[in-house]
């Protein structure tokens, strides 16, 4: 028989078997040992449970801490964003003011520029109209005027380039000015579009402040609550930048406007130079017109201009062929023409006489006037009454003297000398020799 000592009575071994004394201590001690920890686990569940209330409360303090801070940024916000629209406003009137004003001014260059160019282009036109005749006039002249025309020409030339030039550089800088207006309007209207989006940004980020106010009850909710107060504000002051780039791109296209200006006014100076170029070629032109008088049929006793003539003027004889230059008081020849001048050969050489045949004698000689007879085939000269062959003395290296047997011209032997003629001799119909009184001709 065992005892059992938690009843203290005595069992059967039935009841024995069932219950085994050891275990049964073990596992009181056990439940004790349990229940200490229990008790530990519930004291220290109470603590927590203190400790989780005050952390309640101070979660709740730094909530309400939290909404305080939330309403300040939401009023700080609001204000940023109060002044942020403000400062857009004042930047969008500046800027559409400034860009109407350089607007105008660009209007004002482009109407000075075409004005330079319409007079520029009338200039050009006449001082081109007056280089084309002086140079028209000019394709016949010798080669001493070939040059001045030249000259003419290129200045004429030169001047139509320095205008076309000076326009299409107005008409760049115009259209350049005007683009450039344009993209700096684009961006003050960019920079406007910013503005409007950041001032939705903001109220955007207000409305989620309200929101983060509303639900801040708990400790999570709190930290929440202040990182969007922290984006609000962040907001705000990205909507106070992008207002202030707003107002320095309007600052940027008035900046521009005045420069568009000032290219226009330098266009509208290039194109006066180009007009005093064309004038003064117009000016040039008109003075070698007035020296080279062109191409005339006979001595002209005024210039191109109804003018008196000067000394140096020239012009082409049409009906002679020959340049001509007037002296101050006659035109003379520029050149001797070859066919009214006697050459020679070389320096050393022969003097080349005119030939022609007997008919082809001068109409109305002059003494002294010698020519190669090619009827003749010799040498004669005009001795004032008639021709006479030109002869060697009295003496010849040839074995005899030959001459025609026909007298086709009339012919009067020289006063004190006398002839002699190998015959037969024919004399033509209508023409005579004289011998003169004292003279004696035999033909033998």
């Amino acid at each position: 028989m065992a005892i059992d000592r938690g009843y203290g009575i005595a069992t059967s071994s039935v009841i024995a078997d069932s219950y085994d004394l050891d275990s049964l201590i073990a596992n009181t001690e056990a439940a004790k040992a349990a229940a200490l920890v229990a008790q530990t686990a519930a004291e220290l569940a109470q603590t927590a449970a203190e400790l989780a209330e005050t952390n309640a409360e101070t979660a709740e303090t730094n909530a309400e801490t939290a909404e305080t801070n939330a309403e300040t940024a939401e009023t700080a916000a609001a204000s940023s964003a109060t002044t942020a629209t403000t400062q857009a406003g004042l930047a969008t009137t500046n800027g559409a003011a400034q860009v109407t004003l350089a607007t105008a001014q660009v209007a004002l260059a482009t109407t000075q520029a075409g004005l330079a160019t319409t007079n520029g282009a009338a200039q050009v036109t006449l001082a081109t109209t007056q280089a084309t005749n002086a140079a028209s006039s000019a394709t016949a002249a010798a080669s001493s005027a070939t040059t001045a025309t030249t000259q003419a020409s290129t200045a004429t030339t030169q001047a139509g380039i320095a205008t076309a030039k000076a326009v299409l550089t107005a008409a760049d800088v115009v259209l350049t000015a005007a683009d450039v207006v344009s993209a700096e309007a684009d961006k003050v209207q960019t920079g406007l579009d910013r503005v409007a989006t950041a001032a939705d940004k903001v109220a955007t980020n207000a409305d989620v402040v309200l929101t983060a106010a509303d639900v801040v009850s708990s400790a999570a909710s709190a930290s929440t609550a202040t990182t969007q107060a922290t984006n609000a504000s962040t907001s705000a002051s990205t909507a106070t930048t992008q207002a202030s780039a707003a107002s320095t791109s309007a600052t940027n296209a008035a900046t521009s406007a005045t420069s568009a200006a000032t290219q226009a006014t330098t266009a509208t100076t290039q194109a006066t130079a180009a007009a005093a170029s064309a004038t003064a070629a117009a000016a040039s032109a008109d003075s070698f017109d007035d020296t080279y008088l062109g191409a005339k049929a006979s001595d002209p006793t005024l210039d191109n201009d109804g003018d008196a003539l000067t000394a140096g003027d020239m012009y082409f004889n049409t009906t002679t062929d020959i340049m001509k230059v007037y002296d101050g008081a006659a035109w003379g020849n520029v050149a001797l023409s070859e066919a009214t001048v006697v050459s020679k050969t070389s320096a050393t050489g022969s003097g080349v006489l005119p030939a022609g045949t007997t008919a082809q004698r001068d109409g109305t000689p002059s003494a002294g006037y010698l020519r190669f007879n090619t009827t003749d085939t010799s040498a004669e000269i005009y001795d004032g009454s008639g021709w006479a062959a030109v002869g060697g003395g009295n003496s010849t290296t040839e074995g005899l003297y030959e001459h025609a047997h026909t007298i086709a011209a009339n012919y009067s032997i020289t006063s004190g000398n006398n002839a002699l003629t190998a015959g037969p001799i024919t004399i033509n119909t209508g023409v005579s020799v004289t011998v003169p009184t004292g003279s004696t001709w035999v033909i033998a």
